[in-house]
Formats: structure tokens, sequence, C-alpha cells
């Protein structure tokens, strides 16, 4: 027996059409096994693939499953604002003045406004410095000297990121990424813009996975740096961070540090919609 469900699959973090992240969102998916799901975002090969269920949770509006094509996770960004469009374009209403999702990592908000979606950072799960082994690897992994970092941290909220600030835009722009040496670390590095780098971000961005690519704009890993970089001083309360440059995007994630948490926000739009059969 075949089922036919709504299908969308729309473009996170950027105003430019198609340059963005990509990502695949399966409606109505309550009927689907795991392993339906799992060999969907297989097929998609997308850095994630989502599927919308009904809520379990008191305060919840819907409920997501978050699928790479290696495994399935419990949180992350991209997928989330991507999610909450496809959700809202469907005909979805929030409870509340907020949209509430759920997903492995707990109720995640989500505020709306008429250009944007902005998804409140989860709680860390790890943090603290890169221990001195680990990232001296990360470094040769990276093609990089050691003295380049300026200061590394891990920036785990779900997904696993640790994270290098290095010294310019121009360093981060120049790496070219070693995956067997960083094969099973998520890696994010960043540098400050500068009046010199000519670009409307205040920091670039770029975040290399464990399944060996490169993720063109990531929400959980900015949120995390969001965490680290205004929570430590090294970043104002609201700035803008540009990732996907190296690979040919145009990803714009704005932050902001509010009284009750960080808020990540993109802006979405839906590039193919219809029906999927399974």
């Amino acid at each position: 027996m075949t089922t036919a469900l709504s299908f969308r699959q729309v473009d996170v973090f950027s105003r430019q059409r198609l340059r963005g992240n990509a990502l695949a969102v399966v409606h109505d998916a309550d009927g689907l096994s795991d392993a339906d799901m799992a060999a969907f975002a297989r097929w998609t090969n997308l850095s994630e693939t989502t599927f919308l269920l009904r809520p379990t949770q008191a305060g919840a509006d819907y409920r997501v499953r978050i699928f790479t094509p290696r495994e399935e996770l419990p949180f992350a960004g991209h997928p989330t604002l991507g999610s909450c469009h496809a959700w809202l374009e469907a005909g979805g209403k929030p409870a509340g003045d907020r949209v509430v999702q759920e997903c492995g990592a707990g109720l995640i908000p989500v505020r709306r406004s008429s250009e944007t979606l902005t998804f409140q950072a989860p709680p860390m799960l790890r943090t603290g410095p890169v221990d001195a082994v680990m990232l001296a690897r990360v470094m040769e992994g990276l093609g990089l000297p050691r003295e380049e970092a300026l200061a590394a941290e891990w920036v785990d909220n779900g997904p696993g990121w640790m994270a290098v600030l290095l010294s310019s835009r121009q360093t981060v722009l120049s790496v070219t990424p070693d995956f067997q040496r960083l094969k099973g670390i998520r890696v994010g590095i960043l540098a400050r813009c500068t009046a010199v780098d000519a670009t409307d971000a205040d920091f670039e961005v770029r975040g290399f996975t464990a399944a060996g690519f490169e993720d063109p704009v990531t929400g959980s890993l900015n949120a995390g740096l969001a965490c680290w970089l205004t929570g430590s001083g090294l970043a104002p309360a609201r700035y803008v961070a540009a990732q996907g440059t190296a690979i040919g995007r145009a990803g714009r994630v704005a932050v902001e540090r509010e009284a009750d948490g960080v808020w990540i926000g993109g802006h979405v739009e839906t590039v193919i919609s219809g029906t999927v059969t399974f």
C-alpha cells in the first residue's frame, strides 16, 4: 500500500534565492516508520530532511524529527526554521504568539516577523575550552599552524559542534579541510570581519561536518557560537554572521542575545512543493 504525503523543499538563511541551505520537509508523517524516514533522508541526500508529526508534549504546536543521510539528530537549526516555515505555509496555527516546536532537544520557541523566523537557542550540552590534543588534530585537519587559533571552545547544543576562532576572514575563507584528519569531528571556524573585508556581516563562519562535507549555513553551529561569543564578550549582543561564502552560498544568520536567551534568525523561502509517495 502506498501513501502520498505533502512535501516541500525550502531554502533557509538567505534572501538570495537558492543560495541558502536546502531542507526537505514531509508533512503529516505520523504513519511513517523510522526506516521510511531514514530511507527518504538518504534518498534526498540533503544535509537534513525533516518529518512533521502531531505533538506529544503539552504546549507544542507540532513535532519534528530530523534526519541526516546517516543518522537522526535531536536538534538542528536550519531544519527548525525550515520546518516551521513549511508548517505555517501549510496552514498551521500556533496556540500562542510564538510557534512551539517539539524535537529531541525539547520544546523550541520560534518567533515570526514579516521577513524572518527566529528560534531560541537550546541549552548547551557541552561547553568549555577544547583540549590541546584535540585542537592540534583539528588545526592539522584545517591545514593551519596552531598559532592561528585565537580560541577554541565546545559549542555543542545537540549535534556536537566545536569551534575555532581564527585571526582573519581571509584565513577562514582560505581553509581547505582534510576531512580524513577531521573524521568524526564537527568543527566550525570563524573570524571577526573588519572594514577591509567589505562585507555586510560581522563574522564569517564555516562549518565542517563529521560526515565529511561543508555545510552551507548551519543554525545549530551559529546558535552555539552565539552563546559562546556573546556570553564571553567576544561579540556584541546583536550581530550578523555570514556562512557559505566559500562554496558559493550567501547565508546570513541574525543573532540577538536578550534577557530570555539567545535567538537565531533568518529568511526562509519555499522552492519546491508537491507530494511524495511512500
